[in-house]
């Protein structure tokens, strides 16, 4: 039939009209920017540092500096520089730091390109998408320190991967300190070389 396709369409418009007014969970609409959405876990925008200890974020980057992210990126829009002296990460061991890390959003695709080739967990994604400035050159480039977000932040918009992040960084620091302890008994028990005989003095 002629219209049959417009008639069912209509018809279903009609039924979510309907159903609307009886199931409130049904209304999107909100007053935003008065009421802030409920973003989805999955949900990402541009990217942001994790630091172990939020009061001490400069000093607690798990980032070492290694700018695989700045190669792999895309748009080119991260730059990192290394610094000249190390810093002890979670597990104390002595690491590089970056003297630079910054990204430019005004060119940042949000493709997480960088946080699926980060071995350290270093870079996620973030939810927060309201960035609106008037100055669209400095405005939008953020350096380490605007980039720099506790694990507890992490944790509250990606609870899921947090979690299961943390558990893989627990059971690879355990791994490490295991694998030091037993080299370490290993070399305390390993018999010490004889000592050489003394000189003989001449006949």
């Amino acid at each position: 039939m002629l219209g049959s396709g417009i008639i069912k369409g209509l018809a279903v418009t009609a039924k979510n009209l309907a159903g609307s007014f009886h199931d409130p969970a049904r209304y999107v609409t909100q007053e935003f920017p008065e009421v802030q959405p409920q973003l989805p876990e999955n949900s990402r925008n541009f990217p942001f540092l994790v630091a172990d200890d939020g009061a001490d974020p400069m000093g607690t980057l798990r980032c070492v500096a290694c700018q695989i992210c700045e190669k792999e990126c895309p748009p080119q829009c991260i730059y990192i520089e290394k610094s000249k002296d190390k810093k002890p990460d979670a597990a104390g061991k002595l690491q590089l730091y970056p003297a630079v890390f910054a990204i430019d959003t005004s060119v940042c695709m949000s493709c997480q390109i960088c946080v699926e080739v980060c071995p350290f967990d270093a870079i996620k994604m973030d939810q927060v998408f309201a960035i609106a400035t008037t100055d669209r050159f400095n405005g939008l480039l953020l350096n380490r320190e605007q980039l720099a977000k506790s694990n507890q932040y992490y944790h509250s918009i990606h609870p899921t991967e947090a979690t299961e992040v943390d558990a893989r960084l627990a059971a690879e620091r355990k791994a490490a300190e295991e694998k030091a302890r037993a080299a370490a008994a290993a070399k305390a028990a390993a018999p010490k070389p004889a000592a050489p005989p003394p000189p003989q003095p001449p006949a």
